[in-house]
């Protein structure tokens, strides 16, 4: 055999052609071998609660006034029954996460939780104990706005929590375009609640505030689509402790547990350095 070929100007075009073509090939086997290290996700979506019943404990030392109302009950406003998208998108309970995938092998994620449900006292009758302008009482109060009652944390009881996330993969097709995850939560942070009442026709002057603190687990499951596209569905246990939350002449302090239906969609984006 020759010990060297030599290449015409025809054939030298052909190898040049061929290379060409086969390139994106090889390139998109390439990429598809390699997947980032790790990931950073965001989400957007909406959420309904259930509270459990809790004593507001109210202290008005100017008025004399140092008493509880007992065992009362609240619901929340998802407000996206009434309609989404003919309203500002944060006025209906929403929640958002923004996620750091720091251990893709092991599924250990950081993640930032942040749910805005509402919380509304239910009309009807309170049982009231305590000392009310400075003597002792133990009554029950209708409590309506009509006989100059509420207290709302409606523009947000307003949840956020720094979790740790574990990630166990549930089913994945070969080329990972489908991916179904379950995701385990948990977490503390603070609450920053817009505090709005009324108690014996004293209003007031709504506002936000970093009330307290609160702690919870959530479990998610995952659907991801096209490797880039997610809806997950999660179902959360909170519990929250509020104090020094502003009332006319004086604060109240609270807690109450909380259970959560959410549903979001999402994005992912690949980040760190590529691997096979």
């Amino acid at each position: 055999m020759p010990k060297h070929i030599k290449w015409n100007e025809t054939q030298l075009l052909s190898l040049t052609l061929i290379v060409f073509l086969c390139s994106p090939v090889f390139l998109l086997a390439q990429k598809k071998e390699t997947k980032r290290k790790h990931e950073i996700y965001f989400s957007w979506g909406y959420n309904e609660e259930w509270y459990t019943h809790s004593t507001i404990h109210i202290s008005q030392p100017n008025l004399g006034n140092d008493y509880q109302l007992n065992s009362i009950t609240a619901r929340d406003h998802p407000g996206w029954d009434e309609g989404i998208f003919n309203r500002g998108i944060t006025v209906p309970q929403f929640n958002v996460r923004v996620g750091y995938v720091f251990n893709e092998e092991n599924g250990w994620i950081f993640e930032l939780n942040y749910d805005h449900p509402k919380f509304i006292v239910n009309e009807g009758n309170v049982h009231l104990t305590g000392r009310l302008n400075k003597q002792p009482v133990d009554t029950t109060v209708m409590f309506t706005q009509a006989n100059g009652y509420h207290y709302y944390l409606n523009n947000g009881a307003n949840f956020f929590l720094f979790d740790i996330v574990k990630r166990l993969h549930m089913y994945k097709t070969r080329d990972e375009k489908f991916k179904l995850d379950f995701l385990a939560k948990f977490g503390v942070g603070f609450t920053v609640p817009h505090v709005d009442n009324e108690l014996f026709g004293h209003t007031n002057v709504p506002h936000f505030q970093i009330g307290g603190w609160n702690t919870g687990v959530e479990a998610a499951i995952r659907a991801t689509f096209f490797r880039y596209v997610y809806l997950e569905y999660g179902n959360k246990l909170d519990y929250a402790r509020y104090s020094g939350l502003g009332l006319y002449e004086g604060t109240a302090h609270q807690a109450f547990g909380t259970y959560e239906m959410m549903l979001s969609l999402g994005l992912v984006f690949p980040a760190g350095k590529k691997i096979n």
